[in-house]
């Protein structure tokens, strides 16, 4: 054997076990430490599955300056991910099979964490020859296409041989730039006037257009970045019409509001946007909601200093996550099995990672050790992102991550980071 975790808690169990890990994967959970060439003592912390983020925005290729797929998988590593799917917006975008392949080789020489890729839609004749190379999802921006463009893109994907999934954006183009125009016209240029550009109607309509799209065609649809009480009492609906639909919420529309646009201002700045306090949601809905996933999405500083309608939109959220969730369990708001649903074992069922999101003979041994009596101050200059702000920028966190294992390899502990060859997934 090669390695064997021992004295490990597992939760729900709340029983202490050694775990054996051999080529990579978990080959045993037993009371007693079996014999092996290494063992780590994880003296009675709570060891749970590694994180999988589904959507992420490493920036590569085409904007080193602001992420590269090795900075993004260390802070992946730092924040207990051990598992990352890159969104398609990059230069190029990973909508061809050539760049999808191209992205492929700069993630393999790259990324300390293992990963997978959604792809981009543009030429509608690409979708089959992308379909090949299974992507994590085929992802639409829907403020950025009409209806009669969604439609055949849906009509498309379903036509390709396998069910693959469909990721959304939902924000409904017409309405972002109906809206947007009139609010440019407002001689007013701070920050939380952004809110009112992309109004919550402009995701509930995209939501209400794409599950029905779904429900007609039986396609299978992840609606991203959930942020508003309607959008997601629509999913809900259309869970109980045997639509094929799941949604995901990220750490800043959970935690915050659009006052924290004049906190933070473009700092705050995102899309959807961070909403008022009468639509957001909260802890208390997670139950309805499949997934949370970061949304990391990092720019410079100088970038984000620019007057708000030329700021780019985007928060890196990697490295503030797991603490601020496991902040919420300390405070008994939430329990460690809804961090193991959210970021654990409902990603890795959705985005069909066999081997990924549970700890159990046979699967992938990947594993984030967390010290649950840790206190800290979120502090971006010490993140490991390129990307040195948040607006959680100051909020006190107890309970973090200390050692992140990727298939049997620790890449992370207590803050270091460790060379590892991530794998596709």
């Amino acid at each position: 054997m090669d390695l064997c975790l021992k004295n490990c808690k597992l939760v729900p169990e709340n029983r202490e076990c050694s775990i054996g890990i051999e080529d990579g994967k978990i080959v045993s959970i037993t009371k007693i430490a079996p014999k092996s060439e290494e063992k780590i003592d994880i003296k009675g912390k709570i060891v749970l599955p590694g994180l999988i983020d589904s959507h992420v925005h490493f920036r590569d290729p085409g904007f080193p300056e602001k992420e590269t797929f090795k900075t993004g998988s260390v802070a992946a590593a730092c924040g207990g991910f051990t598992t990352v799917l890159d969104m398609p917006n990059t230069n190029p975008p990973t909508n061809t099979k050539k760049a999808f392949l191209e992205k492929l080789k700069i993630a393999e020489k790259k990324s300390v964490v293992d990963f997978g890729l959604h792809a981009g839609v543009d030429d509608i004749n690409e979708i089959k020859k992308i379909s090949e190379l299974k992507p994590a999802s085929f992802k639409i921006y829907m403020d950025l296409i009409n209806d009669e463009d969604l439609l055949n893109i849906f009509t498309e994907i379903k036509g390709v041989p396998e069910d693959h999934l469909i990721s959304v954006h939902a924000e409904d183009m017409d309405t972002v730039k109906e809206c947007t125009d009139k609010m440019k016209q407002n001689s007013r240029i701070n920050p939380e006037i952004y809110a009112d550009a992309r109004p919550p109607l402009a995701e509930d309509i995209a939501v209400l257009k794409a599950t029905s799209l779904a429900k007609q065609l039986n396609s299978s649809i992840h609606i991203c970045h959930v942020s508003t009480k309607k959008s997601l009492d629509i999913i809900q609906e259309a869970k109980g019409e045997n639509c094929r639909v799941t949604s995901e919420i990220t750490p800043h529309h959970l935690f915050l509001d659009a006052s924290y646009f004049k906190k933070c201002g473009n700092f705050a700045k995102t899309n959807p946007p961070l909403r008022d306090k009468k639509y957001t949601l909260g802890i208390n809905e997670l139950e309805k909601i499949d997934v949370i996933g970061t949304d990391h999405a990092p720019h410079t500083i100088s970038e984000k200093e620019k007057v708000v309608w030329e700021a780019p939109s985007g928060i890196p959220n990697l490295e503030t996550t797991l603490p601020l969730l496991l902040t919420k369990v300390t405070e008994n708001k939430m329990v460690l099995e809804d961090i193991k649903r959210l970021l654990c074992e409902k990603p890795a069922e959705i985005f069909n990672l066999k081997n990924k999101g549970k700890i159990a003979e046979g699967m992938d041994a990947d594993f984030v050790v967390v010290d649950m009596k840790k206190e800290g101050i979120i502090n971006p200059d010490k993140f490991k992102t390129k990307a040195k702000y948040s607006p959680f920028k100051g909020f006190k966190v107890k309970g973090m991550p200390v050692m992140t294992v990727v298939r049997g390899n620790v890449v992370m502990k207590d803050g270091e980071v460790f060379e590892n060859s991530g794998k596709i997934v």
